[in-house]
């Protein structure tokens, strides 16, 4: 029987006592709850790189499994492959056997009256090349008719294909007894790759290379975090300079309007009439398009402050993916001068002055994680949201928003979020409460402050957290 476990997945040793599974601990007993039953279908899917083949692999390293990956290609062309797999897997078919459809070949497992499971990657590959409804409809068939013995995961790196497989209307809509859709890891599992860091390097790695396992995968732990970036993301050779460049936006619809759109966010956020204005002046809708596939992929996303959720004029876009977003910001748009330059002296020239500034922008949206974490643990009560907030300041005649807000039924907790090397000192935290203090238009029923480094001072009026807090809960 052919085993996942042959598959062509790296197997590099990150840490001696990092299990990158064990933050996959919900998908693995969920995915082996099912499969102690027969006759399931589960749907797994995610961006490209997020390690849907590798949670597979470790589900099925003691299981019979028949792997597919399917191709681009016809469908006949699929069912003839698929045919070619199930012989290098130990299946017995007669020369005069042959398949005309999927459904054909499930009723031709069945009948061999083992207990399987068999996985169908890039599902959306089939959709593509032929009419997707008869796709569908086939697989509906072989879940309602067909399985018996067998499990069937079908997995895809199409998050829109695989999507609309759960819409009603959909043949396969309510057929699933499992629906993952995997997410990157947050900062703190992904620290586990770099565990020997301080909580300072920790949130700068985490700034800069997010949370795919695959990139994270390529991060040397030993070198620092300016080795790292030269190595990975200033190397056309390396596979990560590839992955920020390619690998994910290859799935969007309409390539180079995704590119061009992604270059100009970078680091910042932007409204769409202002991307518009940059990218599509004639309001041809082409933007349109390409920022809907970006969103559906999760490359992009679109936020606006808790407190103006139905006001469009104060949504905006910025990239969701931390690697990407660091390629796009100093890469992308000055590659002639990496070329030109080198390494070394690029990292000096367009990248060493801002990457700090780079980083603490980041590192906000990790202390909003944080919340969400804690709220999914249970340790928060009575929060109905958790962003940022939008404030108009009279009195200065402008406006802004504060870094990090929670929303209870009574009022809002602000927190404002510092990226220093030191322990912050109480002047700083007291021009920020002044600061604070003088917006009228809501009611703070707590101020905090974060900073990885810690406080200088011990004050029980505030919430002061420290990086300790954030990476130990």
């Amino acid at each position: 029987m052919y085993n996942i476990t042959d598959l062509k997945i790296s197997d590099k040793k990150i840490s001696e006592d990092y299990d990158m599974f064990l933050c996959r601990n919900n998908e693995i007993n969920d995915l082996k709850n099912v499969l102690k039953s027969s006759g399931k279908a589960i749907i797994l899917y995610g961006k490209r790189r997020v390690g849907k083949t590798s949670l597979l692999k470790e589900i099925m390293k003691d299981e019979p499994c028949i792997y597919y990956e399917c191709l681009k290609d016809s469908l006949e062309s699929n069912i003839l492959s698929f045919k070619d797999s199930l012989s290098r897997s130990g299946y017995i078919i007669p020369n005069y056997v042959s398949f005309s459809s999927f459904i054909d070949v499930f009723e031709y497992i069945e009948s061999v009256n083992k207990k399987v499971n068999v996985i169908i990657d890039e599902y959306p590959y089939l959709k593509e090349m032929t009419n997707p409804n008869t796709v569908d409809t086939m697989f509906q068939k072989i879940i309602d008719s067909v399985l018996k013995n067998c499990n069937l995961i079908l997995c895809g790196s199409s998050v829109k294909i695989m999507n609309e497989l759960l819409t009603e209307g959909n043949p396969l809509f309510g057929r699933f007894a499992l629906i993952i859709n995997l997410p990157e890891l947050n900062y703190v599992e992904v620290s586990g790759f770099y565990p020997d860091k301080t909580i300072y390097e920790k949130i700068a790695f985490y700034s800069c290379f997010g949370g795919s396992p695959y990139v994270n995968e390529c991060i040397n732990p030993v070198l620092s975090l300016k080795e790292n970036i030269i190595n990975l993301f200033l190397d056309e050779k390396n596979p990560v300079f590839n992955y920020a460049d390619n690998v994910l936006i290859s799935d969007a619809t309409n390539i180079l309007q995704a590119k061009r759109i992604v270059s100009v966010l970078g680091n910042s956020k932007e409204k769409y009439s202002k991307l518009e204005e940059k990218l599509d002046k004639e309001k041809t809708g082409k933007i349109n398009t390409a920022l809907k596939s970006l969103l559906e992929l999760g490359i992009v996303k679109k936020v606006f402050p808790i407190n103006t959720p139905t006001d469009i004029k104060k949504s905006y876009y910025e990239i969701n993916d931390n690697a990407i977003r660091f390629f796009y910001t100093y890469v992308q748009n000055s590659r002639s001068a990496l070329i030109t330059i080198g390494k070394n002296l690029f990292y000096d020239s367009y990248i060493a002055p801002s990457i700090d500034t780079y980083i603490s922008h980041r590192f906000e949206e990790q202390v909003r994680m944080y919340f969400s974490l804690l709220a999914h643990k249970g340790c928060l009560s009575d929060v109905k949201n958790i962003g940022t907030y939008y404030f108009d300041n009279p009195e200065e005649k402008s406006n802004g928003e504060f870094d990090v807000a929670l929303e209870k039924a009574d009022g809002y907790e602000i927190y404002e979020v510092k990226y220093r090397k030191d322990p912050l000192n109480f002047d700083i935290v007291e021009k920020e409460i002044k600061q604070i203090e003088k917006i009228n238009a809501i009611n703070i029923t707590k101020i905090g402050f974060v900073n990885p480094c810690g406080f200088s001072f011990k004050n029980d009026d505030y919430d002061l957290i420290d990086g300790n807090n954030l990476y130990n809960f």
